[in-house]
């Protein structure tokens, strides 16, 4: 926008100034949403009707109950088919075969409303004619159906899960049920066509194949009989068991039987002979207590011991009938020792046997393990032909098993297909297009939005919803430098009073609407003054505040010609038309500095007198109000007489704030029409004349001296009266 910073101060959009531009542009807004709503309904009124219907269809693996072959496997083999796999089946659904078939079972090559050629716009005319469109007629009949069909023809997968819909828009609510049935009921056909398809021709290619491996597996069969009789690999009848193996089993096992009974002889023989060295007893082993002649010999042993307790009793020791028994007692234990050694003879004899058998069990062990050896390594090309006539053979069993299921399922109605319809398509009975009341609603919408963009895009392109960013007001326009030529002039008035301090000036308050800032009795004489409702008069500063908002007033000069007490109601003016939103500049062309003094911390800042004499940039001249959001172009320090030489560029001053701000307020004090008319050229300029207490034949001859100037609008601001809902300060004429 004009007038807008170089980057020495951030600015911000003043929202509530944007929200205020379409409050006050209300009105056209309204009108613009009316309008677009009304064309919007009229013309959704006006558009032919289109119905819409929709069918679904449930992918599922299906097969018919008679042909299982195996029902446990048919239980788990219902997977869920993927995602790419239902996104094929869709494809499928809007493939060309399929529409063309649909179409011609219900003769939609006959509709008007699948030839485009049969009613053809002038506007379709002209661009055929002019090479831009393709003619449809060069299309064949069937092509223009399928290009019209799928305009109207719909189908999706609905969201997590293996259902497809099908929509369709037509013209007839009959037609708009009756092909998404249609259409499933095709799709179902050639699902379970191409199945029986595919299962004759997979029993077509099994039969020779089965033939040809029933000859490779009698081939294997026979290879390994004929290497299994030739190695010398016979069966014995045991599992995976050779005669080789069988014997080596047996030689082995009674090799550690024969170890064993040779190691118990050889322990009792030498337990025999330990006990006979050692002179014990050997009635305590038990090869000896076992043997039958030792036991007879232990009976005898002891009858003759009873003898010759009896006797010894009656008898002396030299008795010969005692002599007697003690030899034949000492002859049977003689006998006892004799058969104690026979039967350790026996003992190591039978050793002796079980170690000459370990030897040659040991011998035809080395015999078989080398016959083993060799077995086993023809039972290596064995097995590789074994394995090659099990493979044949589990080849010929599963092509046998898959040859007898596509024989089963080759009959009528035996391959059904994978899908079933779960929502047949039904008449419908409202229009899908066009939903008279959203698009209504949605028009009335959207051309009010747009309208409210307008307004906020104007308010930001021309600066007026822009404002300065902390107190650094002073540089909002120091991109609008002006090289200003001196020129003569002279001051606007002599000070009047000054007052001596800002408490006794009168401040706006904060409800200015509904309180009056200052109450005085005026009455102007109705022969001189022309006002529109003389009883109903408001000349308060609120009310000129709202002709100046109402009004869009940019450029207005006030004159006081009660002096400082003038000039303070301009600058509650200036307040005022600050908090209605408006962005305001005041420019003090007093003599005496009041507004400055009223509005500035200090009053020892650059200003209107500085910028005219070209000391200082333009953007240091701006300064921002203490008590509101106006702005200020102070008075200054520059001399006044140096200053008034260039009061001819003053005018190019007020037109570049005109630019940047909403209204531009110069408060000239008591000056006459003489200097106002040097001030400014534009006679259209708005004059206002804030005169508290002062009397009526001056306001007149003030009146009647800018009217014979040429300036249009005046405006009287006493201060009096009380602010009425939509009045504003009285213009006289």
């Amino acid at each position: 926008m004009p007038g807008v910073n170089d980057g020495h101060q951030d600015v911000d959009i003043d929202l509530a100034g944007l929200f205020r531009a379409i409050w006050r542009r209300r009105g056209r807004v309204l009108l613009a949403t009316v309008a677009f709503g009304g064309l919007a309904f009229v013309g959704a009124n006006l558009m032919s009707p289109d119905y819409q219907g929709e069918a679904r269809v449930l992918i599922e693996s299906r097969q018919a109950e008679f042909s299982i072959a195996n029902p446990v496997q048919s239980q788990t083999a219902d997977s869920p088919f993927d995602e790419s796999g239902i996104a094929s089946q869709v494809q499928v659904l809007r493939s060309a075969d399929l529409i063309k078939q649909v179409a011609r079972e219900m003769k939609l090559y006959e509709l008007p409303e699948f030839d485009p050629t049969t009613n053809p716009s002038a506007i379709s005319d002209i661009l055929v004619m002019l090479g831009i469109k393709k003619n449809p007629l060069d299309l064949p009949p069937e092509e223009r159906v399928l290009k019209e069909f799928e305009k109207k023809l719909q189908v999706y997968q609905v969201e997590k899960s293996r259902v497809i819909a099908m929509q369709f828009t037509s013209e007839d609510p009959k037609l708009a049920a009756a092909i998404p049935n249609a259409m499933a009921k095709v799709f179902l056909s050639l699902q379970s066509g191409a199945k029986l398809d595919s299962n004759s021709e997979a029993s077509r290619w099994l039969e020779p194949e089965i033939a040809n491996l029933r000859e490779k597996v009698r081939d294997a069969e026979a290879k390994v009989a004929d290497y299994r009789a030739s190695s010398d690999l016979l069966l014995t009848g045991e599992t995976g068991g050779t005669f080789a193996t069988k014997q080596l089993n047996d030689i082995s096992t009674e090799l550690a039987r024969v170890r064993g009974e040779r190691a118990n002889a050889e322990a009792r023989a030498e337990n025999v002979r330990t006990a006979l060295a050692s002179g014990r007893a050997v009635d305590t082993l038990s090869d000896v207590v076992a043997s039958p002649m030792i036991q007879r010999l232990k009976e005898t042993e002891s009858n003759i011991q009873g003898q010759i307790a009896d006797l010894s009793t009656t008898l002396l020791d030299g008795h010969p009938r005692l002599k007697g028994l003690k030899s034949q007692l000492q002859g049977i234990r003689t006998q006892i020792l004799g058969e104690t050694k026979k039967i350790l003879g026996s003992l190591e004899n039978e050793a002796t046997v079980s170690q000459l058998r370990e030897r040659q069990l040991v011998a035809q062990l080395n015999t078989l393990k080398a016959r083993s050896a060799k077995a086993g390594e023809d039972e290596v090309g064995l097995r590789a032909l074994e394995r090659e006539a099990t493979a044949q053979r589990q080849l010929l069993e599963t092509y046998l098993a898959r040859y007898r299921e596509a024989t089963s399922r080759s009959g009528e109605n035996a391959a059904p297909a994978d899908a079933r319809v779960i929502s047949q398509a039904v008449e419908p009975t409202e229009a899908s297009f066009p939903k008279v009341l959203p698009i209504t609603i949605v028009a009335a919408f959207a051309s009010f939005l747009v309208s409210c963009v307008v307004i906020m895009l104007s308010e930001l392109f021309s600066g007026r919803a822009l404002r300065p960013v902390g107190r650094r007001d002073e540089e909002f326009f120091d991109d609008v430098r002006l090289e200003i030529e001196p020129e003569v002039m002279q001051p606007a008035r002599e000070t009047v009073t000054r007052p001596t301090s800002a408490q006794a000036v009168p401040i706006v308050a904060r409800e200015p609407v509904r309180e009056p800032v200052m109450v005085a009795a005026v009455e102007p004489e109705p022969v001189e003054l022309a006002f529109a409702e003389p009883e109903d008069d408001d000349f308060s500063i609120a009310s000129v505040a709202g002709h100046l908002t109402a009004d869009d007033v940019r450029v207005a000069i006030s004159v006081s010609p009660a002096g400082d007490d003038g000039s303070a109601n301009a600058v509650t003016l200036a307040r005022l038309v600050a908090e209605d939103g408006r962005k305001i500049v005041l420019i003090d062309l007093t003599g005496s500095a009041c507004p400055t003094q009223l509005m500035t911390q200090t009053a020892d800042l650059a200003g209107i007198t500085n910028l005219l004499v070209g000391e200082v940039p333009f953007t240091e001249t701006i300064h921002a109000d203490r008590l509101s959001d106006a702005h200020i172009i102070p008075q200054g320090d520059a001399d006044p007489v140096v200053a008034m030489r260039g009061i001819e560029r003053l005018q190019m001053i007020i037109d570049a704030l005109a630019n940047a701000y909403d209204t531009v307020l110069i408060e000239c004090g008591p000056a006459d029409v003489n200097a106002i008319s040097r001030v400014t050229r534009a006679r259209d300029t708005q004059i206002i004349i804030s005169a508290p207490d002062v009397g009526n034949e001056e306001i007149i001859d003030l009146i009647t001296g800018f009217g014979e100037a040429g300036f249009g609008e005046i405006v009287l601001m006493t201060g009096t009266g009380y602010p009425q809902s939509g009045t504003s300060g009285r213009k006289a004429a």
